[in-house]
């Protein structure tokens, strides 16, 4: 049987996601990328072998995410493509009638406008932490409750306080006073899934029609506080996808189905093996413009086979072969 194989590489999470020929799930897994993108690329490809089953044939692998280039070099992708269209296209599969995707990761996050099946907007914020998981990571340290204990004990909130979600620092200095001032753990929970979607709301969301049905994805919808303070928000109810985690890996794996379909040509796919090279990763500085952007660049046995890391796309999109 042949399956296709989707990745998604994260600054925080790596995801992977297998579907057969019907386009249904057979396999996902979900890493920490904890800075080593290769490393866990290849921790992924070994995993999913491990678990693949007898008989099945990778037919397509595609890449999405910050590091896509980056992760199709290393795999061989056959198809590279942008997280808004990745995602769009899951949940469209999952919702067709969806008109708003709401995608909150671990460093960044995405409002996706879907007017009859089409992408007509959409808003990114990769700079600031406030709207992110990460904020959520940073308070739960601070208040001393494990990521996983935060949406439960959110929902047991009966007086939310209003915390100052603008900017983490000024959050954080906000979240001291109100513990200082004796307020329960449970309300400063909620205020801050609040104080998250605000953010989201006043800065990714900015100026755009969220229109109904919305569909909630990316890891931080595991965060039932979070869904609920963005229902209320919404004043609409919110899909929350079965697999939400990993549908920028669902959505590039559809692509690559389809275009693999429709070409017909054999897959590029490198095969498993390629957890097993050693490749060698070096940097530069860029002198093409005056932001000097320091890029990445990545090497087997003295070739260079891809570069990444500018603010722009000139060396992720320079073929090197």
């Amino acid at each position: 049987m042949k399956v296709y194989l989707g990745i998604d590489v994260g600054s925080v999470t790596t995801k992977f996601a297998l579907l057969d020929e019907r386009d249904e799930l057979v396999d996902t897994l979900y890493l920490r990328t904890q800075g080593k993108p290769i490393a866990m690329v290849q921790q992924g490809l070994a995993e999913i072998a491990r678990r693949l089953p007898p008989g099945m044939e990778i037919a397509g692998v595609g890449t999405t995410g910050s590091a896509r280039y980056l992760a199709g070099v290393i795999v061989g992708a056959d198809l590279v493509k942008n997280e808004i269209t990745s995602h769009a296209v899951a949940a469209l599969h999952i919702l067709p009638q969806v008109q708003t995707v709401v995608e909150i990761g671990g460093q960044d996050s995405k409002v996706i406008i879907i007017r009859q099946g089409v992408v007509t907007d959409f808003g990114m914020n990769t700079v600031c932490a406030a709207g992110t998981g990460s904020f959520l990571d940073h308070q739960a340290l601070r208040l001393g409750i494990s990521i996983e204990e935060f949406g439960p004990r959110a929902l047991e909130s009966r007086t939310p306080v209003r915390i100052a979600g603008r900017c983490t620092v000024f959050a954080e200095s906000d979240m001291v006073h109100k513990q200082q001032m004796g307020h329960r753990t449970e309300d400063i929970l909620y205020g801050l899934c609040q104080a998250l979607v605000r953010n989201y709301l006043n800065n990714v969301a900015l100026g755009k029609e969220l229109l109904p049905p919305v569909v909630f994805q990316g890891g931080v919808a595991f965060n039932q506080g979070i869904v609920r303070a963005l229902e209320e928000s919404l004043e609409t109810q919110v899909v929350v996808p079965p697999h939400h985690e990993v549908m920028g890996a669902i959505g590039v794996a559809l692509l690559v189905h389809e275009e693999m379909s429709a070409t017909g040509e054999p897959s590029r796919f490198q095969g498993f093996q390629v957890s097993q090279i050693q490749y060698h990763t070096s940097s530069f500085e860029c002198k093409a413009c005056p932001n000097l952007c320091e890029i990445a660049q990545l090497s087997l046995n003295g070739k260079v086979l891809a570069r990444w890391g500018g603010r722009c796309d000139l060396w992720e999109r320079t073929s090197t072969s």
